[in-house]
């Protein structure tokens, strides 16, 4: 794979609204490149007759089960709010 110009890094750096110095767009250059010769090195593997898959590990629910706890009551909830007014968070207006 060619290497990328430092026009098609500085696109990239558009796209991705980057602000990049002439260095880091050096520096970007090599590593993109880098990374897209990797890939058509993975890419010229022979991966006939491999099934498709969504993750390299056994998936299992890592996750916690839900478990109620006892609600803030309106006071606990405000202790800490900067601004408190009528027994609400006090915000400022975005509209007017």
């Amino acid at each position: 794979m060619p290497r990328l110009s430092l026009q098609e890094v500085e696109y990239i750096a558009q796209l991705a609204r980057l602000g990049l110095s002439d260095e880091e767009k050096d520096l970007l250059c090599e590593q993109l490149s880098a990374i897209l010769e990797y890939a058509a090195t993975i890419n010229q593997l022979n991966t006939e007759g491999v099934e498709p898959m969504t993750s390299a590990l056994p998936l299992r629910n890592v996750m916690r089960p839900d478990v109620t706890l006892p609600e803030l009551t309106p006071d606990e909830a405000l202790r800490n709010a900067p601004a408190v007014e009528n027994g609400h968070f006090r915000v400022q207006s975005i509209l007017e």
